[in-house]
C-alpha cells in the first residue's frame, strides 16, 4: 500500500495548490481525479481554470461518483493519485439521494456515501500508488438552515473522519498555512 495523505481546510485555504505541489514533488506518473461537476456557468469557469493550471503531463479523470468502479474500468498507470476533492464527491452522492424538490433521503444518502468511502478506502489499501485526498472542513461554520445542507455537512464530516483515520498524514490548511495534524494524533485519541 502506498502512503495516504489527507489535506483538509476551509474554502480558499490553499488545499488544492498545496496538493498539486505535494503531488509534483512526490510523483512522476500522476493521476488527477476531479470530482466537480459543471452544473452552472460559474462552476464551469472554475473547472476550466483548474484544468489550465494542472501540468499537461498529468492524467486526469473527471469522476462525479463511483471512483473505484471508474478506476477499474479505466486503469491508468500512476505512482501518485490526487483526488480533488472529497467535498464535491460527497455532494454529488448526496444529490443522488434527493427527490425532485431537493429533499434528502437521509438513510439513502448515508448508504451511498458509506458505500463510496468503503470502496475508496479499499482501493487505496490495495493500491501501490501514493494518494492525496483534498477535502473541506465544513463543521466549523454555521449550521445550515435547511435539511439538505445539514445532511450533507454531517455526511462529509463522517467521511472526513473515516478517511483521516486511515491516513498516514493529515494536514490542516488555514489561510495558506499548513499544520500537520498527524503529528498531534499520537497524543490525541481518535473518535473513529
Amino acid at each position: 500500500m502506498g502512503k495516504l495523505t489527507v489535506l483538509i481546510g476551509g474554502a480558499r485555504s490553499g488545499k488544492s495548490t498545496y496538493a498539486e505541489k505535494l503531488a509534483a514533488a512526490r510523483g512522476t506518473e500522476i493521476l488527477y481525479i476531479a470530482t466537480a461537476q459543471a452544473l452552472d456557468p460559474e462552476m464551469a469557469d472554475r473547472i476550466e481554470k483548474h484544468r489550465q493550471q494542472r501540468p499537461q503531463s498529468w492524467h486526469t479523470l473527471e469522476i462525479a461518483h463511483g471512483v473505484t468502479e471508474t478506476l477499474k474500468a479505466n486503469p491508468t498507470p500512476a505512482d501518485l493519485i490526487l483526488l480533488d476533492c472529497l467535498t464535491m464527491l460527497i455532494s454529488n452522492l448526496v444529490l443522488t439521494a434527493t427527490d425532485e424538490d431537493f429533499e434528502p433521503n437521509e438513510a439513502r444518502a448515508a448508504e451511498v456515501v458509506d458505500g463510496e468511502i468503503e470502496a475508496l478506502l479499499g482501493a487505496i489499501q490495495t493500491s501501490r500508488a501514493d494518494w492525496i485526498i483534498v477535502t473541506n472542513e465544513v463543521g466549523m461554520g454555521l449550521v445550515p438552515p435547511y435539511p439538505l445542507g445539514r445532511v450533507y455537512r454531517d455526511l462529509l464530516g463522517w467521511a472526513n473522519r473515516k478517511v483521516a483515520a486511515a491516513a498516514d498524514e493529515v494536514y490542516l490548511l488555514v489561510a495558506g498555512m499548513v499544520l500537520p495534524l498527524h503529528q498531534l494524533a499520537s497524543s490525541a485519541q481518535s473518535l473513529v
